[in-house]
């Protein structure tokens, strides 16, 4: 929707975004667009780190922003890792920025969007005032063993190294964006869900 000029029709992803003035300017015809400049929420993880049932615990308590678990977009069209998948994130960035026009900023749950470097680069980037990180994470034998007693049609025996080196990261991680990380390791469900909560809250009303 947003992505269309209102005034010639054109489509262009890449309009003029003034921040400041929460306006984004066609660059073809030079419409002036006012939209809501919201903050965007990303929690990320490796496979099996607690990331779907947080989505699941958080959907229906989390007032104050829309929860979407990014898995139920993917197509085959987007495992394109010369790329670093950027059409995919892009997309997303795409359906937060919309879904934030009705008043409430969106939290996208997903293994990749913990990776700073595959939102910060992306032109949909523009329309979010930040974009605040968090990371589920836990210690790799505990990893480790979820994957082992996942189903056999998830096919996670075949990933495992990759799975713990991507956790490892997670954790090792410092720099700029910050990184919030949470760990599942001894925490239950509710215990990891109430966390990601506050951490929602707690930047809102930062």
């Amino acid at each position: 929707m947003m992505n269309v000029c209102a005034a010639c029709g054109v489509y262009r992803a890449d309009k003029i975004v003034d921040a400041a003035a929460s306006i984004a300017v066609c660059p073809a015809c030079g419409h002036r667009e006012a939209f809501r400049l919201q903050p965007l929420f990303v929690v990320g993880g490796a496979s099996a780190a607690g990331k779907s049932t947080v989505c699941r615990q958080i959907a229906t308590r989390c007032a104050n922003a829309v929860v979407l678990e990014t898995d139920i977009l993917w197509r085959a069209e987007f495992d394109s890792p010369a790329t670093q998948y950027r059409e995919y994130f892009e997309m997303w960035l795409r359906v937060a920025k919309n879904v934030g026009q009705a008043g409430r900023p969106a939290v996208l749950i997903g293994g990749g969007f913990a990776v700073p470097d595959n939102l910060e680069r992306c032109i949909e980037r523009r329309y979010f005032s930040t974009i605040h990180y968090a990371a589920i994470v836990c210690d790799d034998a505990v990893l480790e063993a979820r994957l082992r007693a996942r189903p056999a049609w998830r096919d996670s025996l075949g990933t495992i190294e990759q799975q713990l080196a991507f956790n490892r990261w997670l954790v090792a991680r410092r720099g700029e964006p910050p990184l919030h990380r949470i760990d599942t390791t001894d925490a239950d469900e509710r215990t990891t869900a109430n966390e990601v909560l506050e951490w929602i809250e707690a930047s809102l009303s930062g």
